[in-house]
C-alpha cells in the first residue's frame, strides 16, 4: 500500500504506442498557468479535465465504497488534490494515471475514516451494509451490466476480502480494464509484480466464487471496456 502512497515522482513506464489524451494536454496547460500566476485561468481550464474524467472517477472509485454519496465527495476531494498538486505533476506522464493514483489515495483514505467511525458507532439499520444498485453517475457499473445483483454483491464481498494492492490490481486490471502496465504505473510497481498480485488475486477470487460466476465477472468487465472504447470513437 505504501507505494500508492505517493502521488508525483513516479517513474514513466507509459506505453510509447499510446496517444496523448486531451486530459493530458490540458493538464500541461494548467500546469503552466498555475506557473505564471493565473489561478483563475487554470481553475477555468482544469474544469475541462473534471468533464472529461468524472464518469471514470466515479465508477473507480465506487468500487471501493460503494456509497453514492462517498463517491461523490471523494471524487471531489481528488480532484481537489489534483489540482494543488498539479505543479508536481510531470509533463511525461499520463495525467490519467497520475490522477487515478490520486484517487485511489483518497478512496484508501477513506475507507480508513469510515473504519474508524464504525468502531463508534452503534449500526441499528439492520440494512446497513448492503449493496447499492448501482454508481452515482446514473450510468451501469461494469458488474450490473451483466451480473445479477446477488452475483454482483458475492463478487464485491470477494474483492473486498483481498489484500489492498490485489484488489487494486483487480479493481484496474479486470473491472476497468487497464493494460497490465499501466496498472503497474499507478501502483508504483512492475509489470512482473502487478502480474503477480493479479494471478494471486484471481487465484483466491476463484476459491471464494464459483468458476462461472469469476467468468461472468470477467466477460462483464471485456464488455464494458468494449463498449467504453466504443463511445471514444
Amino acid at each position: 500500500m505504501d507505494a500508492l502512497r505517493k502521488t508525483s515522482g513516479v517513474t514513466s513506464r507509459a506505453s510509447p504506442a499510446r496517444e496523448i489524451a486531451p486530459e493530458t494536454e490540458l493538464a500541461v496547460e494548467v500546469k503552466r498557468l498555475l506557473a505564471a500566476g493565473h489561478r483563475k485561468a487554470a481553475a477555468d481550464r482544469f474544469s475541462e479535465i473534471i468533464d472529461l474524467q468524472q464518469r471514470r472517477a466515479a465508477r473507480i472509485a465506487y468500487h471501493y465504497l460503494r456509497n453514492p454519496a462517498d463517491v461523490d465527495e471523494t471524487v471531489q476531494d481528488a480532484f481537489l488534490k489534483a489540482f494543488t498538486h498539479l505543479p508536481s505533476f510531470r509533463e511525461d506522464l499520463f495525467f490519467e494515471l497520475w490522477f487515478t493514483r490520486i484517487l485511489i489515495n483518497t478512496c484508501l483514505d477513506r475507507l480508513k475514516a469510515r473504519g474508524r467511525r464504525a468502531k463508534w458507532l452503534i449500526l441499528a439499520d439492520p440494512k446497513n451494509g448492503t449493496y447499492d444498485d448501482g454508481p452515482p453517475s446514473g450510468a451501469p457499473s461494469p458488474e450490473s451490466t451483466l451480473l445479477a445483483k446477488e452475483q454482483r454483491a458475492q463478487l464485491d464481498l470477494a474483492i473486498k476480502q483481498l489484500p489492498a494492492r490485489q484488489r487494486t490490481a483487480v479493481i484496474l486490471g479486470h473491472l476497468e480494464s487497464l493494460p497490465t502496465r499501466e496498472v503497474g504505473i499507478i501502483m508504483g510497481l512492475s509489470e512482473s509484480t502487478v502480474r503477480v498480485h493479479l494471478f494471486r488475486a484471481v487465484r483466491t477470487l476463484r476459491q471464494l466464487l464459483s468458476r462461472e460466476d469469476w467468468e461472468r465477472s470477467r466477460q462483464s468487465a471485456d464488455a464494458n471496456a468494449a463498449r467504453a472504447g466504443s463511445q471514444k470513437q
